[in-house]
């Protein structure tokens, strides 16, 4: 037969919260250097995405000045098969 379901007592309630009173002291240094981490961090947010668009400044302008090459280098490569073969 099923054996019944024993339940355990409920653990003891935490202690209820302190009033605004008795709330330990705010150290202003915490205050500083939160506010120096946050600023990091949309500095180097901010920092990040100006590397990204010259990134991709650099890549367009390396892209075309290859396929200026290969151009050049595909008109004179035909100029010469024309001059060859006298086509």
């Amino acid at each position: 037969m099923a054996q019944p379901v024993r339940r355990k007592p409920a653990p003891p309630e935490s202690a209820p919260p302190r009033p605004a009173e008795a709330a330990p002291p705010l150290d202003s240094s915490t205050f500083e250097l939160r506010y120096r981490y946050s600023r990091a961090r949309r500095n180097a947010r901010i920092r990040h995405r100006q590397e990204n668009r010259l990134a991709r400044f650099r890549f367009y302008i390396v892209m075309t000045v290859l396929v200026a090459i290969a151009i050049a280098f595909i008109v004179g490569s035909w100029h010469t098969i024309q001059h060859v073969f006298g086509i």
